[in-house]
């Protein structure tokens, strides 16, 4: 049945959106930085929602401006390795300062807006006015008296669809590239041409000495009225409902416009509601996934029909939390498709992005995506591995000029194009980063395991990471444990060294981590190889203040007041040190957690430690850490986050990190373990977790209170696991397709009691009280 044009995002009566799955404002945004945001991984769209002047700003993944990125490579310097590895084990602090071409820093190519769609028309005021995103549908709507218009980026139909069903007497329609930041030698043209619809407008713009550009195209579908050109736009008057399908592409050459506007002709559905025929495909994809995981911490019904704004000046409200897990997962979904989310997700209204809008690997994509595969959003995770799949040949030739290797060695940056490493300087040596590769496929290894499926391109990847390190380590210590070196830990440095040193934790972890990892999934003699190699690592060493170092070299002494914990890598997202297999080992990383300093007070900082925090099982600083996010002004009033405090610099970590802090604190897997309740902030009395991914192949629900907790299991697969919970340990065994309830009693019990299992459920699943 198709959806009416007024059945958009329920919030038509002037009510707020019920329950913390959509949020809302009483004005238009007055900055980008506050538009409501929609899209579909591709496409970006960001509303602000203005009756009067209504713009809606259009991104799109491939937009990025040449910068002399797209021609870089990496350095040649196998030919120094050697005597640089000399150096550095003969204790010269300095040596890996000279490993490099000489070539200055050179940024990959910047992340960009396209353009704006702008409507105007006549002021009559804004009588009761109201803006809305509905996470469940991705609809961003504006309405106030005689006006109301909606927003969505279709993931059916790739393209950006507005609708405005009261337009008024009159209505201006352009496409202006105007944005802060553009080039002053961007050249532009556009154009408009009536169309039986109404018409088609096209901006095109070539970049500042490159042959490449990008053109949008937006084809205006107008019921009634009268439709005039009005150069470079077009004017509607009299008319009833308007409809607008946009779509952006980066190229080469010339496009052809007339068959791009055909391609959005023939996106059309058949009847007489175009919208809702749009809509309803889109939200057979989109509502799907968002409505997998949901979190509800019992807020004040009150509390949750606030609008944003005022929700964020509350951060010790449940309903705020729940409204940004809610945004976060919606968030990331919407910015998750051809390519992962960047630094700005998929949005931003100005040229000058922040670090490019790049891709950084070495901790903020890993920690964007933290969530994918426990909050059920495989759609994301797909989206980090075609990004990795499609940069491998540039990861081959990292590895061969920089380290004369086999393999792969993944780069600290990308613009989504270039998977070559050429971003690095004196002061950020990313090129001798060696842990890339493994930290970046960690989280497909991990949908590997939720799955149950092992994705034979995954496989191949592990394999050549595997023989990389074959090559690389070749170099041992006075106690025949191989080294490290050059070893660098992002984007610290020795408190008594330069930064490229020697056995950094990080890369302790990823080497032995990605052999025996590339061993698991090629048995046989690659796998006894690379196992042996793995044994020849040495472990992590504690220092004198009871840490674990983040260089286990002997006379490396660490700098605590760092952003980066790259040196807990070990404790998440791997495995490796945990409380309850490597007690000692998780003590010395508490211990590092407790000296970490702050530094710059960024939000993926503080978040990275939460998560850690979560995994040592430390719910105290888990809520110091996340109170500091939440008190600190991060968040925009779109509920898109800031990379400081006091909403400085748009950045997406925050937003998009948060959801997976939340479930670590209350719901942690392995292959072979369940954690519940490992480190629930006190101030989290009670709440329900619904659709948690585990990595033994089950879905969990979770539900608590000061008086008791209760999951529900779903497994796919038969098999047994380690249980833990506050009151106890035991192995629970699962048979697939038969649901498993666990009771727990109170948090605070210290007793050792062994949580009430009772026999498999049969029949329908668990249902929660509401």
């Amino acid at each position: 049945m198709s959806i009416s044009a007024d059945a958009g995002t329920g919030s038509g009566s002037g009510a707020p959106l019920p329950s913390s799955h959509g949020t809302w404002e009483p004005s238009p945004a007055g900055r980008w930085e506050d538009g409501f945001l929609s899209g579909n991984g591709r496409h970006g769209a960001l509303v602000f929602g203005d009756p009067n002047d209504d713009r809606v700003i259009v991104t799109h993944h491939t937009l990025v401006r040449p910068n002399g990125g797209e021609h870089a490579r990496p350095p040649e310097l196998a030919a120094q390795l050697a005597s640089l590895q000399d150096r550095l084990l003969a204790g010269d602090p300095t040596a890996a300062e000279e490993f490099t071409d000489g070539r200055p820093l050179q940024w990959v190519q910047p992340f960009h807006p396209a353009f704006q769609v702008r409507m105007r028309r006549p002021s009559d005021g804004e009588r009761d006015y109201r803006r809305t995103v509905d996470f469940t549908t991705g609809v961003a709507e504006a309405h106030c008296a005689g006006w109301r218009s909606r927003v969505f980026v279709s993931r059916a139909d790739d393209v950006i669809v507005q609708y405005v069903s009261s337009p008024g007497p009159a209505l201006d329609i352009t496409l202006d590239h105007r944005l802060p930041g553009a080039p002053d030698g961007l050249r532009v043209s556009d154009g408009a041409v009536l169309t039986p619809e109404g018409a088609v407008l096209t901006l095109s713009a070539r970049y500042p000495g490159s042959d490449r550009a990008y053109t949008g195209v937006t084809l205006a579908v107008v019921t009634g009225g009268r439709t005039t050109l009005t150069p470079p736009g077009m004017r509607v008057a009299g008319a009833g409902p308007v409809l607008l399908l946009t779509r952006v592409e980066r190229h080469t050459g010339e496009m052809d416009t007339v068959a791009r506007a055909q391609a959005l002709r023939e996106l059309l559905p058949d009847g007489a509601d175009p919208y809702g025929g749009l809509l309803e495909r889109h939200l057979r994809l989109h509502r799907t996934a968002y409505t997998r995981t949901s979190l509800a911490l019992g807020a004040d019904d009150a509390e949750r029909a606030l609008p944003g704004s005022e929700l964020l000046r509350r951060p010790e409200s449940p309903a705020l939390l729940e409204r940004l897990f809610a945004a976060g997962r919606y968030h990331l979904l919407s910015a998750g498709g051809m390519l992962p989310p960047r630094l700005t997700g998929l949005w931003t209204g100005d040229w000058d992005t922040a670090w490019s809008g790049a891709f950084t690997t070495d901790a903020n994509l890993n920690l964007q995506t933290a969530s994918a595969v426990a909050a059920a959003l495989p759609e994301v995770v797909e989206a980090h591995a075609t990004l990795i799949h499609g940069q491998l040949p540039h990861w081959r030739d990292n590895a061969r000029a920089v380290f004369g290797a086999r393999g792969v060695v993944a780069p600290p940056h990308t613009d989504g194009e270039s998977g070559h490493t050429y971003h690095f300087s004196r002061e950020y040596p990313l090129h001798l980063w060696t842990a890339g590769a493994d930290w970046l496929l960690k989280p497909l290894v991990d949908h590997d395991d939720a799955r149950g499926k092992r994705d034979p391109r995954l496989a191949a990847v592990l394999a050549e990471v595997a023989l990389f390190y074959e090559d690389f380590l070749t170099r041992t210590d006075e106690h025949g444990h191989l080294v490290v070196v050059p070893s660098y830990s992002p984007e610290n440095r020795p408190a008594n060294a330069s930064w490229g040193a020697v056995n950094a934790a990080m890369d302790l972890s990823a080497a032995r981590h990605a052999l025996l990892t590339a061993a698991a999934y090629h048995p046989g003699p690659d796998a006894d190889r690379w196992r042996a190699l793995a044994g020849r690592l040495p472990p992590h060493r504690v220092n004198d203040d009871g840490a674990l170092a983040e260089w286990a070299w002997p006379g490396l002494d660490d700098t605590y007041d760092h952003r980066h914990l790259s040196h807990l890598y070990g404790v998440w997202p791997l495995d490796e040190i945990n409380p309850y297999d490597t007690p000692a080992l998780a003590a010395a990383a508490h211990r590092a957690l407790e000296l970490r300093g702050a530094e710059n007070d960024s939000a993926h900082g503080h978040l990275h430690h939460a998560l850690v925090a979560a995994r040592l099982r430390d719910g105290e600083r888990v809520a110091h850490a996340l109170g500091e996010v939440l008190e600190g002004d991060f968040f925009h009033t779109s509920l898109m986050s800031a990379h400081y405090p006091h909403r400085d610099v748009y950045n997406a970590d925050a937003a998009h990190t948060l959801p997976a802090l939340i479930v670590e604190t209350l719901i942690q897997s392995t292959p072979d373990r369940l954690v519940l309740l490992p480190a629930l902030p006190a101030g989290l009395l009670a709440g329900e977790l619904l659709g948690v991914r585990t990595r033994f192949g089950a879905e969990v629900d979770l539900s608590w209170s000061p008086r008791e907790a209760r999951a529900v299991l779903r497994p796919t697969r038969t098999r047994s696991i380690d249980l833990r919970t506050p009151s106890g340990t035991r192995e629970l065994s699962l048979r697939a397709g038969e649901d498993r309830v666990l009771t727990l009693g109170p948090r605070h019990t210290h007793g050792a009691a062994i949580p009430h299992i009772p026999p498999p459920m049969e029949g329908t699943p668990w249902q929660h009280a509401r």
